[in-house]
């Protein structure tokens, strides 16, 4: 019997829109090694290492009359070569270049005729570089568990380590008249499951709200949440189909350097340099940005459960105070936000947040991804994700990652996404936004690195 998909993952595809696909992406940069890097030799990565990730070959089928969530099957006709493309920079290609490359690559549905992946290697750059952009769709993150192709392609040092030998055989696609068997029996067997697949078929992911009086965790905090409304921004605004990006690399050394300055953690000072960047953008733009202005965040983090000493993830609806004035009290105030949602546990739980609007993802970006695709745009302005990364040098066939960039999709109404990562010393923010709304992106690039500026320069 072929895996199915469950009602929660299934409705990120039931709710994708023109204007909203429900894929994440990722830009890491590589060195071009002495020996080079091709086109083949990407290929040949993917070839070597797809048995880890048999999700990857497999495509999404739906049940006849929508009985039942669709289900996983074997691409009886999958071509690596479909999803790992080709592109090129006019040489030397600029970063800019890159940027406006990877806006319209990610801004486009995936086929879902196909598994439901793409990979392309970018070529041109400047300085011997090269970038391997990559979109997964949501629906294939279907649990804590979960791994991405990135994961499986880089290595800790640049030999490259055992692949995955094996005589792949596609199982045969089941029949229409076997799926409908296999969901009569499922509907008799739990009947609940009619009445998620309708609400989920329907698309209307606003329905789930109601489950929130008996979803597990912070459900009263998470009901508050919902029903409060976040400030008025440009952030909040009608989206289109074409997107932006922008870039923006920084040291970590530096947000340790004013973590010890001024206390907190890393992840304060990274929301504080957000919370600047932001200030200073609005500013920009003309907004009102008196002493009490604030933009609502929604904010994963990760948490250590004390019992089982594993590690969860929750989400904070954080207010930005983007009013303040002075960069050291903005900091203070963020980090005297977060120790309180941590001590009083006043944080939306991962397990609130699956039961709200479907979904259990396996790490920080996909959850803040898919709690703002679950989510009113009422709820809050923006989505900020930061997910530590390792802090020594990864290798994909040989060639040394330089940065890693996260791509967090929009959610309806939102104008704009920030995801970052540190790595090998740096910290990379990638910066999402509408076409139309965000035209000054790069702007907002630039107050980004001015308010880390002003963190230094008041811890010095």
């Amino acid at each position: 019997m072929p895996h199915r998909l469950t009602p929660l993952d299934a409705s990120f595809l039931y709710m994708e829109e023109p204007t909203t696909p429900m894929h994440v992406g990722g830009v890491a940069v590589f060195q071009l090694p002495e020996d080079g890097f091709d086109y083949d030799r990407l290929v040949d990565l993917f070839e070597d290492r797809i048995g880890y990730v048999p999700r990857y070959r497999q495509r999404v089928r739906g049940v006849p009359g929508h009985l039942a969530a669709p289900v996983w099957v074997d691409d009886e006709d999958f071509d690596i070569t479909y999803h790992v493309r080709r592109s090129a920079l006019p040489r030397p290609g600029s970063d800019e270049q890159l940027h406006e490359l990877v806006a319209r690559l990610l801004s486009r549905p995936l086929d879902r005729t196909r598994p439901l992946w793409e990979t392309y290697l970018v070529e041109g750059l400047s300085d011997n570089r090269f970038a391997v952009v990559t979109k997964t769709h949501q629906a294939m993150v279907d649990g804590v568990g979960a791994i991405d192709i990135g994961e499986v392609l880089l290595d800790t040092e640049a030999a490259d380590v055992d692949a995955v030998h094996e005589e792949w055989l596609p199982r045969p696609e089941p029949s229409s008249v076997s799926l409908l068997a296999d969901a009569v029996v499922e509907l008799l067997r739990r009947p609940s499951a009619a009445v998620d697949t309708v609400r989920h078929g329907l698309g209307d992911v606003g329905r789930t709200a109601g489950r929130v009086g008996s979803a597990a965790g912070s459900a009263l905090m998470m009901a508050r949440v919902v029903t409060r409304a976040a400030p008025t921004s440009p952030l909040n605004a009608e989206i289109g189909e074409a997107r932006r990006f922008a870039t923006v690399a920084t040291d970590l050394a530096d947000f340790k350097r004013i973590r010890k300055a001024h206390g907190g953690d890393v992840n304060d000072v990274v929301l504080a340099v957000v919370t600047g960047g932001l200030r200073h953008w609005l500013q920009t733009r003309g907004e009102p940005v008196g002493g009490r202005s604030t933009v609502r965040s929604l904010v994963p983090v990760s948490v250590s459960d004390s019992i089982d000493e594993s590690e969860q993830v929750t989400s904070f609806v954080l207010d930005l105070p983007v009013g303040e004035s002075s960069p050291v009290v903005r900091l203070h105030q963020v980090s005297y936000a977060m120790r309180t949602h941590l001590e009083n546990r006043r944080a939306v739980g991962a397990e609130s947040l699956a039961g709200l609007a479907g979904f259990a993802p396996p790490t920080m970006h996909a959850l803040g991804a898919r709690v703002a695709s679950g989510l009113s745009r009422r709820v809050f302005n923006v989505v900020v994700t930061n997910v530590p990364g390792p802090q020594r040098p990864l290798y994909a066939g040989g060639a040394r990652m330089l940065a890693a960039y996260p791509v967090m999709p929009l959610a309806k109404g939102q104008a704009l996404s920030i995801g970052v990562t540190s790595y090998d010393g740096q910290v990379f923010f990638g910066l999402y936004g509408d076409r139309d709304a965000m035209a000054d992106l790069d702007v907002l690039a630039q107050t980004l690195r001015d308010a880390l500026d002003e963190l230094v320069s008041a811890s010095e």
